[in-house]
Parts: C-alpha cells; sequence; structure tokens
C-alpha cells in the first residue's frame, strides 16, 4: 500500500472553481496505466496530471496526462497545474524544469512572486496542416451550430498543433460564440475522420480590451465536450494568427491575452507569447496562474 498525493487546481484563474481545473498526483511511481485512468476517471476532470522523478540526464522529471477515458500527450492547463502543485510542495525558487512529456522535453519556467507562484510553459513543435477542403469546412460549421455569413472566410479551418493538434474556427460575433449549441456526437464522428479531437472556436470580438481573443474549445471524442480554458488550443491559435498574418507584429514576438470559459462560469485568462523568424512563428509559449482548490492523499 502506498499514499499518492493528490491536489485540485485552477489553472489560468486566482478564483476557486474558475479557470480550468485539473488533478496532480504529485508522486505517481508505482501506478500503472489502468490506476492513473481510474483516477482521472474518479476527480472527472478533463485532464490529471500524473508526476514521475527523471528518468534520464536531459530531464528533471516525467508528466503523464490522463482524461477520464484516454491517455494524451500533453495538456496545457494540466502542465500549469502540476508544475504549481510541485511548486508549492518543494517550496521552490523561480527556476526552469526540463520536463519529459509524450511529445519531447519541453521547459516550463516558474515564476515565484511575494510566495506565490505563475507558470510558463514552452510547447511543442508547431505543425500546420492544409486547410480542409469546402465538403469537410462545412461539415465541421454545421457541427457546431454556425451558419456560412457567422464564419470569418478570411480565417481558413484546418488543423494547428504545438503537440496536440486542434482544428482552428474562426468567427465574427462574441454574442455567436456564447449561443453556440454543438451537436456532439456529430463533431466525435467527425474527429474519427480527420484525426483530431478538438475543436477551437475563437473570435477577435472580446467584450475585453485587454483581451484579444475570446473562446471556446469542444473535444466531445475524448470525453470533453467542452474544455473551460485551453492551452492547447490557444498555443495553436497563436501560431495561427502569425501564420495567416491575423495581425501586426514587430517580426519578433507577438503576445496577447485570452478569455476562455465564460459560458461554462469557469472564465480563466492566459497569456500567449508566439516568437517569430521570417514572419514565420517558431516557438509557443503559454503563462497563467493557478490556485489550490484543496488537497488529498488516495491509498493504494
Amino acid at each position: 500500500m502506498k499514499k499518492f498525493t493528490v491536489y485540485q487546481i485552477d489553472a489560468f484563474t486566482k478564483e476557486k472553481f474558475k479557470g480550468n481545473p485539473a488533478g496532480v498526483v504529485i508522486n505517481a511511481t508505482g501506478l500503472d496505466d489502468a490506476q492513473m485512468l481510474a483516477i482521472a476517471r474518479e476527480l472527472n476532470n478533463s485532464e490529471t496530471a500524473f508526476i514521475f522523478p527523471s528518468d534520464s540526464n536531459d530531464n528533471d522529471g516525467v508528466i503523464r496526462y490522463f482524461t477520464p477515458t484516454v491517455e494524451v500527450p500533453i495538456c496545457g492547463h494540466a502542465t500549469i497545474a502540476a508544475m504549481y502543485a510541485k511548486a508549492i510542495s518543494e517550496n521552490l525558487d523561480s527556476c526552469i524544469l526540463k520536463i519529459k512529456t509524450k511529445v519531447g522535453v519541453l521547459p516550463f519556467a516558474i515564476h515565484r512572486k511575494d510566495d506565490d507562484y505563475k507558470i510558463e510553459m514552452t510547447q511543442g513543435a508547431i505543425k500546420f496542416e492544409p486547410p480542409f477542403d469546402k465538403k469537410t469546412s462545412q461539415e465541421i460549421s454545421t457541427a457546431l451550430g454556425l451558419s456560412e455569413n457567422q464564419i470569418n472566410n478570411d480565417y481558413p479551418i484546418q488543423i494547428v498543433s504545438t503537440g496536440h493538434s486542434k482544428v482552428m474556427i474562426g468567427i465574427h460575433k462574441n454574442e455567436v460564440l456564447n449561443h453556440l449549441k454543438p451537436n456532439f456526437s456529430k463533431l466525435a464522428e467527425l474527429s474519427q475522420n480527420i484525426q483530431c479531437n478538438g475543436y477551437y472556436v475563437f473570435t477577435f470580438d472580446s467584450n475585453e480590451k485587454d483581451c484579444l481573443i475570446n473562446g471556446r474549445m469542444f473535444a466531445p471524442a475524448i470525453g470533453i465536450n467542452e474544455d473551460p480554458v485551453t492551452g492547447n488550443a490557444n498555443g495553436p491559435l497563436g501560431a495561427y494568427i502569425v501564420h495567416h498574418n491575423l495581425v501586426n507584429h514587430n517580426g519578433k514576438l507577438f503576445d496577447f491575452k485570452i478569455k476562455q470559459g465564460e459560458t461554462m462560469n469557469r472564465t480563466g485568462y492566459m497569456n500567449v507569447k508566439v516568437n517569430i523568424e521570417n514572419n514565420n512563428p517558431v516557438m509557443i509559449q503559454i503563462a497563467g496562474d493557478a490556485v489550490i482548490v484543496f488537497k488529498t492523499t488516495i491509498t493504494l
């Protein structure tokens, strides 16, 4: 029998019960895949992160991520939560940790200020798939409940990834965004055809002056009808925005703030940095706050 320390943490917020909740097991050594999946299912967050000790000289630790139904390669909000839990539990100073994930070893920065922390995550390699053809784009739009005049046709519907791919869908109005009623079974069916489980609907029609983007993310194929605040959607979105020249930037760095989760009453905020070379996005970083909701132990 072993005691495992479990945190419930809300990421991308400093207010409990807002942002995106994630489970974190900070001492996961000894758990097998079935046990990790069972813990993730029991906690019933969109993702739970499991932290293991370093397994080689090239990393400071290993993280695996499980939804209630499946393991995923990486997760933005669960990384923020995991690094926050690690920083709190080990009373860390500001540092950069090299953490091994299913998409490679990535640097995660812990910024300590006034006995609290903000976490910055460097995401994986940026990948763009070709824009969808008209028929597939129409199927995606229809499944999301969007009419043709609600979509911004200047923004191609396509898959972008920084480790965990998402479909980007740009629309005109925040009011439309907040009233979307997707067909989740159809989205899940489409995910099998396009080999991508997440759909990120976004708009520049933000209702807050310091936020560039409002968004909503749906991933019913992996058991997440809607995710409150999604690092693996907004990171790729930053790459997409620069790739398609949708904003002005200085040619080196473009950073912006997003708001997500409003319709779920779990509003959270994320900062996204896009490093740029030759007008192309080359590296994505996301940053956010976190807050502990509870800490407990599980004996297995």
